[in-house]
């Protein structure tokens, strides 16, 4: 197996660690019971981004490579029984496990890779791919034979190992895509550890064992039951023993709430997380296709002291540019502190950001600001509207649900929004997709369209050596907060609390990966 790089895996201190579980086997049957505390926009894995899709929908689906079960980032075969990568790094060959079949009995092949994957990059009239600047680089898709696919590039991809293994990249049925390109958008039909039973909107959903999984002896539970409830009455079922686990994360203050319930069956598990909010402006719209006006907000905001208070308090944590902070590509602080909005005499920085609103003509500027009606989300429009008060600035905060922050998203129906990326590994072409040209990725939602961006991000993308591919993102993240059309505000850290009875749940940056549940077992209660 090659590899081009591997960036390093950095946590936080831990808050609270529960001791190690001793080894022991897996036993099998029970019901998992997890909350969610959102209802899916669609069923579409390749179509949206947020956890209230995958924490149900990953069950179902099987993807060609994934995380290796506690050792995130090792890279290791999902459907994909072997793999080569040619020394050019231009042709990957994967052969398939034998005998994979869908939850319907028919036999999964090559066939239904390659029209997945062309789904993907190439999304027919009315299909939405969600990370479709991921795939642009892949030419052509062949399939010698059933158990056989090969993916040819057009370029260099130092990343193309970590796409093949996001969780979003889930196989769907050919000959399904062929009746309806729709079909899993209102329908649930994979190759996963588990099948789909029901969907109750409001209430649950509900997935049982797929006796026929290609992993033998897998998954361990009899089902699972992932019930949509608020963040205050998952602290409250949680606590009080009617479901198992939470699988998003938890403030500091929920934490504490938890364990003082479950007590000694509290398994309290910390680290920094690979989501981020961000502010996004639309370009589109007056006064914000004024740089001007964009910068002046930028400058207002106190990361540094907002990192302070909010992480004791929310899942709000650290400072950083476009890449988790403390990983291998990351800036350190002082890159980031010569950065606007970084900076750290705040005083100066207002200063600055009330002379760009008196030069534009809006030194009492007043717009919406939509965001989500969810934690952390409420708390950090709080936030802003606070730092932007300070400079004068007056806002309106619209909370809405999920459904209603995707459709202002796609029509552009917002003036600024609390923005969201949640990437499933630290790669920085996942990441920085979320800023590049709207006309390139269906995920930056500013409408910009700036091709000095486009242009360093595919520059970085096909650096092979680190150093030169860090340099890079320097350059992009400086561009990108000179137009500051949308930046970040904070990152976030992981703080994951289950019972006990829970076993064998990776913890990792990410919680958009480890969600199969097919490693997962219970303990008796």
């Amino acid at each position: 197996m090659t590899r081009i790089s591997r960036r390093a895996a950095m946590a936080l201190p831990a808050l609270a660690i529960a001791p190690p579980l001793k080894a022991e086997s897996p036993l099998r049957g029970g019901q998992l019971t997890f909350s969610v505390a959102a209802e899916p926009p669609t069923y579409d894995l390749h179509a949206t981004g947020t956890f209230a899709v995958m924490h149900r929908l990953a069950p179902h689906y099987s993807t060609l490579l994934r995380y290796a079960t506690g050792d995130y980032p090792r890279i290791v075969g999902d459907l994909a029984e072997s793999w080569e990568v040619a020394p050019d790094y231009l042709t990957y060959t994967f052969r398939l496990h034998p005998g994979v079949r869908f939850h319907d009995g028919s036999a999964l092949t090559s066939e239904d890779v390659k029209a997945s994957w062309d789904r993907m990059r190439a999304p027919p009239e009315g299909v939405v791919s969600h990370k479709l600047a991921s795939f642009t680089q892949i030419d052509r898709i062949e399939t010698p034979d059933p158990r056989t696919v090969v993916f040819l590039m057009k370029s260099v991809n130092a990343s193309m190992l970590d796409v093949f293994a996001s969780p979003w990249n889930a196989i769907y049925s050919a000959a399904r895509l062929r009746q309806d390109p729709n079909f899993p958008a209102r329908n649930v039909m994979g190759s996963g550890p588990f099948r789909f039973v029901e969907h109750v909107a409001g209430s649950h959903w509900v997935g049982e064992r797929f006796d026929g999984y290609f992993r033998q002896g897998q998954p361990y539970l009899d089902g699972f039951r992932a019930i949509t409830m608020t963040p205050s009455a998952m602290v409250n079922a949680l606590s009080g023993r009617q479901i198992l686990a939470e699988f998003r994360g938890v403030s500091p203050v929920e934490r504490d709430r938890i364990q003082r319930g479950l007590g000694e069956d509290a398994l309290v598990r910390t680290d920094n997380w690979l989501a981020l909010l961000l502010c996004t402006f639309n370009v589109e719209r007056p006064p914000f296709n004024d740089v001007r006006v964009r910068r002046a907000l930028n400058l207002a905001i106190d990361r540094w002291g907002g990192s302070q208070a909010l992480s004791r308090i929310s899942t709000m944590g650290p400072v950083g540019g476009v890449v988790r902070p403390g990983s291998e590509l990351s800036a350190t602080r002082e890159e980031m502190q010569r950065w606007p909005g970084y900076r750290p005499d705040m005083a100066s920085n207002r200063a600055e950001a009330r002379r760009l609103l008196q030069e534009a003509g809006v030194p009492n500027l007043r717009f919406t600001l939509t965001n989500r009606s969810i934690a952390p989300y409420v708390t950090t429009g709080v936030f802003l509207i606070d730092q932007w008060r300070q400079i004068g600035v007056q806002v309106e905060h619209a909370q809405v649900e999920l459904a209603a922050w995707y459709q202002a998203q796609g029509s552009g129906s917002f003036e600024a929004m609390v923005d969201a990326e949640a990437p499933y590994n630290d790669d920085p072409s996942t990441i920085m997709a979320k800023y590049i040209s709207a006309d390139r990725s269906p995920i930056s939602r500013s409408r910009i369209i700036d091709r000095d961006l486009d242009r360093l991000f595919d520059l970085q993308r096909e650096a092979v050596d680190p150093a030169r591919r860090r340099a890079l993102i320097r350059e992009f993240e400086e561009r990108m907060f000179d137009l500051s059309f949308s930046f970040p505000i904070l990152w976030w850290q992981r703080i994951l609390v289950m019972n006990r009875r829970v076993r064998n749940y990776t913890m990792s940056p990410s919680h958009m990966v480890y969600q199969s549940l097919a490693d997962i077992w219970l303990a008796p209660g």
